[in-house]
């Protein structure tokens, strides 16, 4: 089993980045790898059991499902259902966390995994670089445009 981690300190309030992030059909808006998204059979995208079908711009499609969301806790589980990563029983978790000093917020993504043993390297460095420290970096990027100043 493979396990990955990545955290980023995003200097923007937990509720501008957690709007973004909670909505599970969202991905388009903010994070650079993927091109569109729906949510299938009509589903509200923040229902517990929606699967969103996306594509990234290399034109992968991935069919991911919403296994948990709790917006008191900041916190969203989701499974791969169908991708060309090669990967099995993954289990991805996404949550924030309040900063106290100052208004940002600390930001978590981290999976677990089951893949052939020659692809876990290059699957680190795809799904742990390219998918989550890109995107944590893009969500904090993202929250600050809908940041409005007075």
């Amino acid at each position: 089993m493979v396990h990955l981690y990545a955290s980023a300190n995003i200097p923007v309030a937990i509720g501008r980045v957690w709007a973004l992030m909670r909505d599970f059909n969202g991905l388009p808006q903010w994070h650079p790898m993927i091109r569109d998204s729906r949510i299938e059979d009509d589903q509200a995208s923040d229902r517990v059991g929606c699967v969103r079908n996306f594509h990234t711009h290399d034109g992968g499609l991935i069919r991911e499902q919403l296994l948990e969301l709790s917006d008191h806790r900041h916190c969203m589980v989701y499974s791969i259902l169908e991708s060309g990563m090669g990967v099995s029983d993954y289990v991805a978790t996404m949550r924030l966390r309040v900063v106290t000093d100052g208004d940002g917020c600390f930001a978590e993504w981290s999976a677990v995994f089951n893949c052939a043993p020659e692809r876990e390297q290059e699957l680190r460095q795809l799904i742990g670089h390219d998918v989550f420290f890109l995107g944590l970096r893009a969500l904090g990027l993202g929250a600050a445009k809908t940041t409005t100043v007075a």
